[in-house]
Order: structure tokens, then sequence, then C-alpha cells
């Protein structure tokens, strides 16, 4: 016989079930997303934000007066490739961020790239879109290869998330005595970029970039910004169109 109650607790046992069914379906999810593997291009997107934006070496520069400048670094997207390649602008070059090729230990690629009329991307990344060269227009702009960097996750417990240098090497560079040069970059949390070139001549003494260590770029808030800047042609290949004020920024210090 049943009870007058018999009811009410098979609606509880059915609701006891779903309430277990959902919490263990969220679980479920839960561990899915957070067990989820990073892909390659997730290395790449992450390091192309991290490469964009305005920073400077003010705390370093401060720090060290006497080796360091205080630079600003300012890159910004320009387009993307069909392959999914960003192209970024960096004064006078465009840099293209991508996964390294599977064959290679490394997780993204960063190579540099001379810009056939540099004169048309002056100020590229403070100026509005429609005042910017199109897409299909900056596509066919992308001259002559610099050099190419080799990015790969840093083990845990270290302060970088990727880092990575050219090949043992470097590339071809005939700027202030140099036959060749070298290039090191790290990106940190924030968004903080270190960044070390380094010409070489035949000989392999150091004719041009910061002797001590990379230069230490970290994005400054609008109010922090002051004009006392020298505008920074750091990563991979020196311009030399640039002046010499920045030709100073290359010298190194003893």
């Amino acid at each position: 016989m049943t009870g007058p109650d018999t009811g009410g607790n098979g609606q509880n046992r059915v609701r006891g079930l779903v309430l277990k069914a959902l919490v263990f379906i969220g679980g479920a999810l839960l561990l899915k997303k957070l067990t989820k593997s990073t892909t390659r291009w997730d290395h790449a997107r992450f390091v192309d934000q991290s490469l964009c934006g305005e920073k400077f070496s003010r705390d370093q520069a401060s720090r060290d007066p006497d080796n360091y400048f205080n630079l600003r670094m300012l890159t910004c997207p320009a387009t993307e490739m069909v392959d999914g390649s960003r192209v970024l602008y960096f004064e006078q070059r465009f840099y293209m961020v991508k996964p390294c090729p599977k064959e290679m230990k490394c997780d993204v690629e960063v190579s540099s790239y001379a810009i056939r009329d540099a004169e048309e991307y002056k100020n590229y990344c403070d100026r509005s879109k429609d005042q910017r060269p199109q897409p299909e227009e900056i596509i066919g702009d992308i001259a002559e290869h610099l050099t190419t960097i080799h990015l790969s996750r840093c083990e845990r417990g270290r302060r970088c998330l990727y880092e990575g240098s050219t090949p043992p090497g470097g590339f071809p560079n005939s700027w202030n005595g140099a036959t060749y040069c070298t290039s090191e970059l790290a990106v940190l949390k924030n968004s903080e970029i270190h960044t070390w070139d380094r010409g070489y001549d035949d000989e392999g003494n150091q004719v041009w970039g910061a002797k001590g260590g990379p230069y230490e770029f970290k994005p400054a808030p609008a109010p922090a910004v002051s004009s006392d800047y020298m505008f920074s042609p750091v990563n991979f290949v020196p311009a030399v169109s640039l002046g010499t004020k920045i030709e100073d920024s290359f010298i190194m210090r003893e």
C-alpha cells in the first residue's frame, strides 16, 4: 500500500538525481576547460598581443642611466596573412608572428621584414585606420626578410613566459661597422618585453647595442608618459635614418 508521502519522496529523489547530474556535467565541463591543451596558434596570439602597445624603458633608465636610455617601443597590428600569421608594425619594419614550424622545437616564430616605402608608414600606429595603408597595400609592401627569432615557453618558476633568440651566427647587418647582428627576445607577465640587439664586426667584436643586458620595456599608464624619451629603434635591426639621437643609443658605453 502506498503511503501518503510517497509522491513527495519520489519528487525529492528525482530532484536529487537531477542535481547530481548537473553537478557531474558541470564538473566535467570545468575539468575539460582546465585541461584543454593550448594550441600552437594560442601561443602565437599571446606573443602577438604582448608585443602590441606602447612601452617604455623608463624604469631601467632610472636605475642605470649610464647604460640605458628611456626609449619608447610602439607596436600595433597591421594586417593578417591568409595562413593566419599576424603582421605588426614597428617603426620602419614589419613583424610577422606565427607558430613555429612543426618540425622545430619552439613555439612561436617572430620575423622582421623591411618596408618597401617606409615613409608611407611614418607614425602608422598614431594614425586613424582610414589614414593608414590598407591591408592589401601592406602585404604588397612587405620587403626583404631581416631576422627571425624562435621563442619557446619558459619553464615554470621563471619570470619569463616566452624567450628565444636568433640562430647561431645571427643575420647579416652592415650598420655602424657590423657584419652581422643577433637578437634576443623575452615576453614576461603584464606584456613586459625584454629585447637585446647587438651588432658584431668580422672579428666578433661588438660594435653596437647594449652591453650589459637587454632593454626592459614596460607598459606605462598615459599620465606617466613624458616627452623625455628617445624614440626606440629596438628589436632586430637598427634603422639608420632615425637620426643621430638614435645612433647614440646604439653606441656601447663602457
